[in-house]
C-alpha cells in the first residue's frame, strides 16, 4: 500500500523580552538555577500577575509578517495540569481569544517552487521551569528560572508533506522571528522548541490517520530524523495488523526512535476556563499600524530587492537573506569593495560560508570581516590579484591579517600584468613543449581546448600563479596560433 504523510507543527518561541511575561523576573540565559523565579512565577498565594506589554508588541510583530490577522481583543486561559517543573499547577495561555489568527508563510521546495502553508494561530503563554535529570543519581532536579518566560506558539494548519517539508517550514519562522527581533532562535539553549503531530493515511484517503505528537524536538536535524522515524514505525505498525495510538512521544536521538511518553489528552483534559488575575488585551487599529511601520525589511522583500539592485539570481538572493546578519554582511561587502555585487556575493555564499560551516562559526563571529573581505574582492577587481591567489589572501585574513593589501605587500603576490613579461613566460613555455604545440596545431577545435589548459597551467606555474589569466590566455592564443 503507498502511504501518505500529514504533519503539523507546534512551535514555541521564546520571546526576547528582558522580563518574564507576568513578573519583573529576568529572563537571561545561563543563571545559577532558581535564581529568577520570583513569587508570582511560582505562584504564590496573595500575588497576582502583570502582564508585560512587549510580549504583546513581539506577538503583533510575528503575526504582521506573517500575513496573519491581529486580534483587536484577545484573553488568557488557564490550562491545568500537575507537573514537578510547573509549581502553579497551571499554564496561563491562550486558548479561546488568541492575539494572531489565520496567516501564512511560503517555504522552497526542491523543485525551486514554493508551497504555501497556513499559520492556524499564534497566542501568548508563559514557559514552565525545565527538569534536570543528570548528575543527580537516580534523581530530577527542577530548574525555575524559564517559569513564566513569554512565549509564542505557532500552529500550522496539518499541510506539509514530509520531514524535509517541515524542516523547511521551520527554517522560514526561524528566520523570521530573527530578524524581527523578537527571539533569538536558539534551540541549543530552548529559546525556540518544535513539537511535531505525525500520522499517515493511504494516498487518496481524505480522513486524517490518527496522530501522535513527539515533543520538544530541538534542532533542524533532529526535527527531519524524528518525523523520518515516526512515519516508517507508524506505516510498519499499521501494515503489520496493529493501530496508531493517539499518544504523545519523545524521540531519543541516540537510539533513533520515538518512544511513548504518556496518552494524548484532549483539550477537556485540561479544564480550561478563563483566568480570573487577567483582564482581556484590547488594542486598536492606531496600535497595530504603529507596530506595523516599525517592522525591518522582511527576507522576501530584502531577496527581492538584491535581485532589482545587484541583478543578482533568485537563488543567489534567498542564500543571502537567509538570516539578517548574513544580508547585513554581504551589503557591506559590496559597500567596501565597490565592485561587481555578483562578484561579492560568490565570496560569500562561497569561500566565507564554507569557512564558517567548516569552523562551525556564526557569521557575528567570523574572523574576516564584512570590510576586509570587500578590500581583498577590491584587489580582485582592479587586478591587483588574481582569483586563485586570492584565496590564499583570504586564508591569511582568517587566520588574523589585518587587511588584504597588507597580505599582498608582504608575501608578494601582486599579479603580474606587464606584457612584456608575460610574453617572455609565453616564449619560454612554448619554446620548451614543441610536441606539445605541433599536437595542438594539428589538433581539431575540441581537443584544441583541453590541451591550451595544458600551456595555460605551466605559464601559471612559471610565475607562480602571478600573471593576469586573462593577458596569459590572450597573449598565448596569439603565439599558438602564428
Amino acid at each position: 500500500m503507498n502511504w501518505e504523510t500529514v504533519i503539523g507543527l507546534e512551535v514555541h518561541v521564546q520571546l526576547a523580552t528582558k522580563s518574564k511575561i507576568f513578573s519583573g523576573s529576568s529572563t537571561t540565559f545561563g543563571a545559577e538555577a532558581n535564581t529568577q523565579a520570583s513569587l508570582i512565577d511560582l505562584g504564590m498565594p496573595g500575588t497576582l500577575p502583570v502582564f508585560n506589554e512587549e510580549a504583546l508588541r513581539m506577538a503583533v510583530k510575528f503575526g504582521l509578517a506573517s500575513h496573519s490577522s491581529i486580534n483587536h481583543r484577545s484573553a488568557f486561559d488557564r490550562k491545568n495540569y500537575f507537573y514537578p517543573d510547573l509549581p502553579k499547577g497551571y499554564q496561563t495561555t491562550q486558548l479561546h481569544e488568541a492575539i494572531v489568527n489565520h496567516g501564512y508563510v511560503d517555504i522552497p521546495l526542491e523543485n525551486n517552487e514554493y508551497k504555501r502553508i497556513n499559520v492556524l494561530r499564534a497566542h501568548l503563554e508563559e514557559d514552565a521551569g525545565k527538569s534536570l535529570h543528570e548528575d543527580f543519581q537516580g534523581h530530577s532536579g527542577i530548574d525555575l528560572n524559564r517559569a513564566g518566560t513569554p512565549l509564542i506558539e505557532i500552529v500550522s494548519e496539518p499541510e506539509l508533506s514530509n520531514a524535509k517539508e517541515a524542516v523547511a517550514y521551520l527554517r522560514i519562522i526561524h528566520t523570521l522571528i530573527r530578524y524581527l527581533g523578537i527571539s533569538d532562535g536558539n534551540m541549543a539553549e530552548g529559546s525556540m522548541r518544535c513539537d511535531a503531530n505525525v500520522s499517515v493515511r493511504p494516498v487518496g484517503q481524505k480522513e486524517l490517520g490518527t496522530r501522535t505528537e513527539i515533543k520538544n524536538i530541538n534542532s533542524f536535524r533532529f526535527v527531519e530524523r524524528a518525523i523520518n522515524t515516526e512515519v516508517e514505525r507508524q506505516i510498519d505498525l499499521i501494515e503489520s495488523g496493529g493501530r496508531v495510538i493517539q499518544a504523545t512521544r519523545l524521540y531519543d536521538s541516540i537510539k533513533n526512535e520515538t518512544r511513548p511518553m504518556r496518552s494524548k489528552e484532549e483539550a477537556n483534559d485540561y479544564r480550561y476556563f478563563p483566568c480570573p488575575d487577567l483582564l482581556p488585551i484590547e488594542i486598536d487599529d492606531a496600535y497595530i499600524e504603529a507596530v506595523r511601520d516599525s517592522l525591518p525589511e522582511l527576507p522576501d522583500q530584502k531577496a527581492t530587492r538584491f535581485q532589482k539592485d545587484y541583478q543578482l539570481s533568485a537563488y543567489d538572493a534567498e542564500v543571502l537573506v537567509v538570516s539578517r546578519e548574513l544580508a547585513d554582511y554581504f551589503e557591506r561587502c559590496v559597500q567596501t569593495s565597490k565592485a561587481d555585487a555578483k562578484l561579492c556575493a560568490n565570496w560569500v555564499t562561497g569561500t566565507l560560508l564554507g569557512a564558517l560551516n567548516k569552523g562551525a562559526t556564526d557569521i557575528e563571529q567570523s574572523p574576516v570581516s564584512a570590510e576586509k573581505l570587500g578590500g581583498l574582492i577590491a584587489r580582485i577587481a582592479d587586478s591587483t590579484i588574481s582569483g586563485k591567489i586570492a584565496k590564499t589572501v583570504f586564508d591569511a585574513l582568517w587566520d588574523g591579517a589585518n587587511s588584504a593589501d597588507e597580505v599582498i605587500e608582504k608575501e608578494g603576490l601582486r599579479q603580474v600584468t606587464d606584457s612584456s613579461a608575460i610574453q617572455g613566460l609565453v616564449n619560454e613555455v612554448v619554446d620548451q613543449n614543441p610536441e606539445q604545440v605541433e599536437s595542438y596545431r594539428a589538433a581539431d577545435e575540441k581537443k584544441r581546448k583541453k590541451m591550451f589548459g595544458f600551456f595555460v597551467g605551466q605559464i601559471m606555474k612559471a610565475s607562480k600563479g602571478k600573471a593576469n589569466p586573462q593577458q596569459v590566455n590572450q597573449l598565448l592564443l596569439e603565439k599558438l596560433e602564428k
